[in-house]
């Protein structure tokens, strides 16, 4: 089975359907979701409805539970509160409803998924071959999926040797069949490593193999949605830089 894998969409439509379209067009058998679905960006109900519609698994990230009142806003940077509060209110009850019937970890096809680490699958930011060490002294999966950084990435220990990890372009294939693996996607809706397209993996889960791919999508219109809905104008201006 080949799974397609997305994190971090961020009420971003127009880098979601971009996605979708893709995802359709390819060899996927399902789509997994590692989390947050809203905040920060301009659509969030269209965005839950999508994942609804197309998402096999779905996780809880800390924007998703910070809209539902699960974890406090305070914990947030200020532009992300203004985010999680206006889309508090407007998201429609039946999106809230999806939302809180999330949870942040699951495991499918012996496979760990958590949005952000298994050490703490709501707050930690695996960045470093330390970090990534630590999540794989811990975790109860050879290969696990993480989210919540907005960097494609991977992680990879041998037995008897130290975690090593590099971040991953679009074209990126790896052999996940044997050694211990943290692999992120990297971010649908706000990537973070420079490259401004949406970020997706696709899992060949027989052959046990993993690629990076990049989707380009209208960013611009992106952006216009976030000025129009009143959000802060960096929300909008990052979307352009992958930053």
């Amino acid at each position: 089975m080949k799974v397609a894998v997305i994190s971090d969409v961020h009420g971003n439509r127009h880098a979601f359907e971009a996605v979708l379209e893709e995802v359709a067009a390819s060899e996927a058998d399902e789509l997994w979701c590692l989390g947050d679905l809203v905040g920060y960006g301009a659509e969030p109900d269209r965005c839950v409805e999508l994942a609804r519609d197309h998402v096999a698994v779905c996780l809880a990230g800390n924007h998703d539970l910070a809209v539902t009142g699960e974890i406090p806003l305070e914990e947030f940077s200020r532009g992300a509160q203004l985010a999680a509060r206006w889309t508090q209110e407007v998201l429609a009850d039946d999106n809230r409803a999806f939302l809180l019937g999330l949870r942040p970890e699951a495991a499918e096809d012996d496979i760990g998924l958590y949005h952000a680490s298994p050490r703490d699958p709501i707050w930690e930011y695996v960045l470093s071959a330390l970090l990534a060490e630590l999540c794989m002294s811990t975790q109860n999966h050879r290969v696990c999926l993480i989210g919540h950084s907005h960097v494609a990435l991977s992680f990879t220990r041998e037995p008897g040797k130290v975690a090593t990890g590099e971040s991953r372009r679009h074209g990126s294939e790896l052999d996940i069949s044997g050694d211990e693996w943290l692999l992120n996607p990297g971010s649908v809706g706000q990537p973070r490593d420079g490259d401004p397209r949406a970020a997706w993996l696709m899992l060949d889960l027989d052959e046990l193999t993993a690629s990076y791919h990049r989707t380009e999508y209208d960013i611009a219109g992106a952006a216009a949605a976030i000025r129009a809905a009143g959000l802060p104008d960096s929300l909008a201006e990052r979307l352009e830089y992958g930053q």
